[in-house]
């Protein structure tokens, strides 16, 4: 398998090889993102094998040979809970949207479940205690979506990300179940000092709340309750509790275009 070797001499497996193993794992899980479909049970574990091989070549240059190997058997094992973890996601995305016609729609067009995909199976790698591939799978997801979940991100179960153009979900950011993301939402921190590394950094999301667009909340003891609706632009730095609404008010003028523009009316 190829590698990449940036300047300081450290070999990294290539781009294009993660994604392919994405979509093996993907293809493997749902056959409506394989190139095939009705696949017998001998040709499902032998995708299986070739899951198994292909992430222990990935960690080849990044981890000891035994790591690698039993890293890539423990990621296996973790695949039917990995599973069911991202059919919840589909099933809330299918349930939260009225435009989604069916489960299989979600699976093969919607970009929030694509990444919610990938991270869910970047996280289970990050949780291995394996480095750098975690963060290369997140990348392919936000090459493909325009979304960018940081793969230490912990999310609870049945993440609904609607549009989902422009989401940030930072490292340390904790999402509870049920949650509920429009586009541009940022979960984010409030400083990007590097000393602040390995703090907690991005706020907790609690259970049953629902973030609308444009909307930023940052901070690491940033807390939103749960039953809790945060507006679109909203930008949130304070704790608020449960069953909290929090909006953001413009003001909006309406006038006749006949009376003219003002210099102040449009600044660019």
């Amino acid at each position: 398998m190829a590698l990449a070797r940036p300047p300081d001499g450290e070999a990294l497996p290539l781009k294009r090889n993660v994604a392919a193993f994405v979509d093996a794992v993907l293809g493997l899980l749902f056959p409506q993102l394989s190139e095939s479909s009705g696949a017998t049970s001998e040709e499902i574990q032998a995708s299986l094998t070739l899951v198994r091989r292909d992430l222990r070549e990935l960690l080849g240059p990044l981890e000891p040979p035994d790591r690698a190997a039993e890293a890539a058997r423990r990621f296996v094992v973790a695949l039917p809970e990995l599973y069911a973890q991202i059919v919840r996601d589909g099933e809330a995305i299918v349930a939260g949207d009225p435009a989604a016609e069916s489960y299989d729609e979600v699976v093969s067009a919607y970009p929030g479940f694509l990444a919610i995909a990938i991270h869910r199976i970047a996280h289970q790698i990050q949780l291995l205690g394996v480095r750098v591939l975690p963060r290369l799978l997140a990348e392919v997801a936000h090459s493909r979506t325009g979304i960018d979940i940081h793969p230490g991100a912990t999310i609870g179960r049945a993440l609904c990300i609607d549009h989902g153009t422009g989401v940030v979900i930072g490292e340390t950011a904790v999402i509870g179940d049920e949650v509920k993301l429009y586009q541009g939402v940022t979960l984010g921190a409030l400083s990007v000092a590097k000393a602040a590394a390995g703090s907690k950094r991005h706020p907790t999301i609690g259970d049953r709340v629902v973030i609308y667009a444009n909307a930023t909340v940052l901070g690491g003891e940033t807390m939103v309750g749960h039953d809790s609706v945060v507006g679109g632009n909203v930008w949130l730095t304070n704790s608020v509790p449960p069953y909290s609404l929090v909006y953001h008010s413009s003001q909006v003028r309406v006038r006749s275009v006949a009376e003219g523009f003002e210099p102040s009316d449009f600044v660019i």
